[in-house]
């Protein structure tokens, strides 16, 4: 099976228990399909870079799954239907979902290296201090 990066934009309009059924019914399509969802990360709302379909914002969803060709290219077509999504994408990840990974740790040692500099920092005025 291969991994899949999603990434769709909800009409803005759709809010509470009609955005927790479009997501729950594109899980339940992946499902349906023998396809596993590996992660789903909602960004929420946010100002389009351009009008897509006459709209300035949307909220954003990020799903990583797995599962084969046909899966993928089912997904997309019932996207396509639902008036609710605005925009999709999906990318195939080569190395599964390790790929996304790098990203994450290049984030974490970046706050790893402030924490240590705030440590140093504090350390040197300590040592003024005792001078």
């Amino acid at each position: 099976m291969r991994t899949y990066e999603h990434i769709f934009i909800v009409h803005p309009d759709v809010a509470g228990e009609e955005y927790a059924a479009v997501l729950d019914k594109f899980k339940g399509i992946l499902a349906e399909q023998g396809a596993s969802v590996l992660k789903i990360e909602e960004w929420g709302s946010r100002k389009l870079a351009y009008p897509v379909k006459k709209q300035g914002r949307g909220t954003y969803v990020l799903m990583v799954f797995e599962g084969g060709a046909g899966v993928v290219a089912e997904f997309e077509r019932r996207l396509r239907l639902d008036e609710k999504i605005i925009k999709f994408q999906t990318v195939l990840l080569p190395k599964g979902i390790e790929a996304a990974a790098p990203a994450e740790q290049a984030a974490a040692s970046a706050d790893e290296a402030a924490a240590s500099a705030d440590e140093a920092a504090a350390s040197g005025e300590t040592a003024e201090q005792g001078e």
